[in-house]
């Protein structure tokens, strides 16, 4: 920011928080290299084209049933493949930028 005497959003306050709490408990801010954005952005790529895959085969199931109890289990199993290539998707990415620069 150019001028130190604006006033300061919620959000802007909030991020000045953060980092001096993670000053306080000795974590290191580290910039990403090229190569590690480059790395973080082919993941999501993937997990983005397989979370639009199986958003797909999920609704040909749908248009496969009129049973509601069986429409219920293929949204269970659709929230928890959703939720499993999310936490996938995260854990790589997580130790990518977790290798350092």
């Amino acid at each position: 920011m150019a001028d130190d005497d604006a006033p300061k959003t919620a959000y802007e306050i909030v991020l000045e928080r953060l980092k001096k709490q993670d000053r306080e408990e000795g974590v290191e801010e580290r910039p990403l290299t090229d190569e590690q954005r480059a790395e973080i952005a082919g993941i999501r790529k993937v997990y983005e084209a397989r979370l639009a895959e199986r958003e797909i085969l999920h609704r040909s199931s749908l248009r496969k049933t009129d049973d509601p109890g069986e429409r219920e289990v293929l949204e269970e199993q659709y929230r928890r493949d959703r939720e499993r290539l999310g936490s996938e998707r995260d854990g790589k990415i997580e130790k990518i930028r977790a290798r350092g620069s």
